[in-house]
């Protein structure tokens, strides 16, 4: 059963309380959460970049592999196909199409029948998901290393032949519905996100969430599920990566063989994913949850895309917030019991990306008086800045969170096909942390001062139904 997996932060520990989100799985993955880490000196050059080559098939599919020679790998094999659609390319009235067909994509195929994917996977000692974000769709598995060819057919056969069927439609759509009703509708602070994203943007493509509604989900026709199967399930609209112990010669000739058949399809719509309401006023909503049993304070602030330098400085801003004991909002609020948990940083996005402070309070607590030390704390940055040592740290967490995340194949396989996607920079695993380490302390103050202003904020609070009282 697909599962919510709340990853807003991507190289950091996320608060405890952030609740239905941004990315919804088939299963749970995600990188571990970093260890607290004292101030050093460090330098990319100890950790060995990836490496990879990649090509271009005749009908568009992107290729990229990158085996691992070192010795003593493990003997396994990674495969992601990562297909360029996510929910911001839905339109009004079709929304949660992107992670249906994410259900969809493991109901059968022209030579694999319903569910047989999965079954082929564990039974050849692997592991498998799926997952939908906003921005892109992918799915992966990882085998021991002579199992090379049974993932790439299994891919290939879904991609050219998928069994669209009204049976289909009707099983998953009742699938996702109850998964909306597990992860938001039933689920603490499980409307917040789509409260947050229909407050914060005028945009439709990051103005709902990836599960999209119930209504939608119902009106689905076989015809609207073809048609963006036809549009975006593509070869000209993916990137296929493979990454462990195998031979690249042996790679490239089974790819050719399985995905080489596959017709290219029209060039999908490029979705526009600019935001006019930035810095347009601040946005308050209140929330009465009789689920919840602590209030809880989220805001967010509309900034750049996760490619752009200032998202880099955003990042390590994030982390002197609330990246541990020693961070400012820890001290501030957590330590002086005025919260619970707290969290802040930005959400990796390909168009213009939320930056988010979460804080829970215990029972009864002064939501009023913690947004006011939440400002004071802001503002202590856009003032006075931060410091060298405050930077150091925030690296150290960098550094190990994204050591962790490629240290097996099939985590390298996820990240470089999200960046070839998303960001049409498969390096960008190689190239993060030098950026990251290029951040200064007057680049965290300039993005401080530019986008954490009010009239950039959008601010959802969450209170619990009062004992005996009713929503």
């Amino acid at each position: 059963m697909p599962s919510t997996n709340p990853r807003f932060f991507p190289y950091r520990a996320t608060a405890a309380a952030v609740g239905a989100a941004a990315t919804l799985t088939l299963g749970v993955y995600g990188a571990p959460t970093p260890a607290e880490a004292a101030p050093i000196k460090m330098s990319s050059a100890d950790i060995a970049p990836i490496k990879f080559e990649q090509y271009t098939m005749p009908n568009g599919l992107h290729v990229i592999l990158s085996p691992d020679t070192q010795k003593g790998a493990a003997p396994v094999i990674a495969v992601n196909v990562t297909y360029d659609v996510g929910s911001r390319d839905e339109k009004p009235g079709k929304s949660g199409f992107a992670h249906l067909f994410e259900h969809m994509m493991f109901q059968g195929s022209e030579n694999v029948g319903r569910g047989e994917h999965i079954y082929q996977i564990n039974a050849n000692g692997g592991q498998m998901n799926g997952s939908t974000s906003v921005d892109r769709t992918n799915y992966f598995e990882s085998l021991p290393a002579n199992q090379l060819e049974l993932a790439l057919f299994l891919e290939s056969d879904r991609m050219r032949s998928l069994d669209v069927s009204q049976e289909n439609l009707d099983n998953q759509r009742s699938v996702v519905q109850e998964e909306k009703r597990q992860s938001y509708d039933n689920r603490p602070y499980g409307h917040v996100s789509e409260a947050f994203a229909d407050l914060a943007y005028t945009n439709f493509a990051y103005k709902h969430t990836t599960i999209g509604s119930m209504e939608d989900l119902n009106s689905a026709t076989i015809d609207d599920v073809r048609g963006f199967f036809k549009t975006y399930y593509a070869p000209n609209n993916a990137v296929l990566t493979v990454t462990g112990r195998f031979d690249p010669g042996d790679a490239k000739a089974l790819i050719a063989k399985y995905f080489g058949p596959i017709a290219r399809k029209p060039q999908p719509p490029v979705t526009k994913l600019d935001e006019p309401s930035m810095f347009s006023g601040e946005r308050r909503k209140t929330i009465t949850d009789p689920l919840a049993q602590q209030p809880q304070y989220w805001a967010g602030y509309i900034t750049v895309a996760a490619n752009q330098p200032d998202f880099d400085a955003l990042d390590v801003l994030g982390d002197i917030l609330s990246g541990g004991r020693t961070s400012r909002l820890h001290r501030a609020l957590v330590e002086t019991n005025k919260a619970t948990d707290i969290g802040a940083g930005p959400s990796e996005q390909a168009g213009v990306s939320p930056f988010y402070v979460v804080i829970s309070f215990p029972t009864n607590g002064d939501i009023a008086g913690a947004e006011s030390v939440l400002d004071a704390e802001i503002q202590k940055v856009q003032t006075g800045g931060v410091t060298a040592d405050e930077i150091a740290t925030a690296l150290a967490g960098q550094r190990i969170s994204l050591i962790r995340s490629r240290q097996s194949a099939l985590g390298r396989a996820n990240r470089i096909g999200l960046d070839a996607s998303i960001f049409k920079d498969p390096n960008r695993i190689n190239t993060r942390l030098k950026g990251l380490q290029a951040v200064t302390p007057a680049d965290v103050q300039r993005v401080a001062q530019k986008y954490l202003v009010k009239t950039n904020r959008t601010v959802i609070i969450t209170k619990p139904v009062a004992k005996g009282g009713t929503e």
